[in-house]
Order: structure tokens, then C-alpha cells, then sequence
């Protein structure tokens, strides 16, 4: 689970396409974040949950609260470890959606021990995938680089994916977070190629974007909205398909691939 800034309210153009590839290294690998890139929250899921606890709450309500809640998770993954991050979302969103209880900290901490059991984000990204299943069949190297409570590999294996990856860095139970260029490093390490060779995609800059350039690789920025990256290291993609022109830009695909 990542941030996911406001939009720009003035229409941009996306920006992968502002720039071509400068880079003369096409890219062999790729990894990508799973919270709000390969699954989002599953908000329906997360008001039972509550409401269960004994807290009054709408699904509306949470879906209304999630962008103020990325905002301060965002604010929050440099300086806190990945629970720490993953409870200021939890009692941001809560907080913000009017949940009535004078024991939110209890009722966050409870959610917390949850997640390991059924986790919450678990709606899969119109998509993508679909981009993961392209990228096997082309024989493109994959992993997952995720800040989680330790059970990312359970998770993919109950949503029947586990396999589509080779490596799955679940800082839950490495010890090591992002955007801690160890994790990134750890996860090429397992797939056996080189770090600015590989792109990592994932919706949180701070985690995802600053972190995976920091260890060398290029990042696709989901649902990102800025527009001075560099784009021969950073892309800005709305959507799957547009991942996918990113990745075909950058040569991810061999020669009639996707």
C-alpha cells in the first residue's frame, strides 16, 4: 500500500510520452509494488472488518478519505518502519472517513493483527496482471517489491498468482523497507540481473520511484502526477496499457513481443 497523490487539475499529457528513451540499456526485468498497483484496498471489505470491532462506518465513507490518507501515509514512509507507515494510512483513512470510536489507536492496532490473516488489499488492478502475464510470456524475468507485514507470497498464492514471480521481497520478512535500496537489490540478486537494467513500478514516490532510482533502476510511477522527471530514468503511467507502451519503449519485450 502506497500513496497516491491528487491529480493535477489542469489536464498534462502523460509523461512517458514527453521524452524517448535515453538510456541505451534496454531493460531485461522488471519488479513491481503490490498495494495500489497490483491490488487495491478492498473498502467493502475493510468497513465489515470494522464495523465487526464495533465502529460505525460506510463504505463511501473510506472510498471519500482514501487520497488524504496516501497524502499522510506519503508524508510518513521515510521516517517510520512499515508498520508504522501502514497504521498512519489506517488511522488517517478511519479518521477522515468519521469512524465514531474513542479507540481508534486499539481499533488500528486490531486491523494490524488482521491483515497477516486476510489481508485488506486485495482487489486486483484492472490490468495488471495482464502486464505481469505478458511480460512471463515474453520471458521477462518478474519479482514483487513490497513494504508488508510479511505474508505478500500468502497473498499472491490465495489470489493464485505466486508463480507468475520469481522473487517476492516482502520487507515484512527481510527486515529491510524501501525505499532501503537493499530490498531493490535483494530482489535482482534473486532474479540474476543487473540492477539498472531492471524497472521497478509502484505508486508510491517515496518507496517506490526515489528509492528504486536510488539503486540504480528505472521506475514507472503508477497514478503518478508529476511532470519534471527525468524521462529517460522515470515515467508517469494512468493506467496498464500505458505500463505496457513504457515497457515496450524501454525494450522489455523482445523484437514482436507485446
Amino acid at each position: 500500500m502506497h500513496p497516491r497523490i491528487r491529480r493535477l487539475r489542469r489536464p498534462t499529457p502523460p509523461c512517458y510520452a514527453l521524452s524517448p528513451m535515453l538510456d541505451t540499456d534496454s531493460i531485461v526485468a522488471v519488479t513491481f509494488d503490490v498495494g495500489q498497483t497490483l491490488t487495491s484496498l478492498d473498502t467493502t471489505m475493510l468497513a465489515a472488518r470494522v464495523r465487526a470491532m464495533g465502529v460505525q462506518i460506510d463504505e463511501g465513507s473510506i472510498a471519500g478519505a482514501l487520497d488524504r490518507a496516501w497524502q499522510d501515509y506519503n508524508a510518513a514512509v521515510k521516517s517510520a518502519p512499515a508498520s508504522g507507515t501502514w497504521k498512519t494510512f489506517m488511522s488517517s483513512l478511519l479518521a477522515n472517513a468519521g469512524a465514531r470510536t474513542d479507540a481508534l489507536d486499539e481499533v488500528v492496532d486490531r486491523l494490524w493483527l488482521e491483515q497477516p490473516r486476510r489481508n485488506l488489499w486485495r482487489r486486483p488492478v484492472p490490468g495488471m496482471i495482464e502486464v505481469v502475464d505478458a511480460l512471463n510470456a515474453s520471458g521477462v524475468p518478474v519479482g514483487v517489491v513490497s513494504n508488508s507485514e510479511g505474508r505478500v507470497a500468502e497473498l499472491l498464492q490465495e489470489l493464485g498468482w505466486r508463480e507468475k514471480f520469481g522473487v517476492v521481497a516482502d520487507s515484512g520478512r527481510l527486515g529491510i523497507e524501501k525505499p532501503d535500496v537493499r530490498i531493490f537489490a535483494y530482489a535482482c540478486r534473486a532474479l540474476g540481473v543487473p540492477l539498472h537494467r531492471t524497472v521497478h513500478i509502484g505508486d508510491s514516490l517515496a518507496a517506490d520511484v526515489e528509492g528504486a532510482t536510488a539503486a540504480g533502476m528505472r521506475a514507472i510511477w503508477f497514478r503518478g502526477t508529476r511532470w519534471d522527471m527525468p524521462p529517460d530514468r522515470v515515467r508517469c503511467c494512468a493506467t496498464a496499457a500505458e505500463v505496457l507502451d513504457v515497457l515496450r519503449q524501454w525494450g522489455a519485450f523482445p523484437a514482436g513481443g507485446r
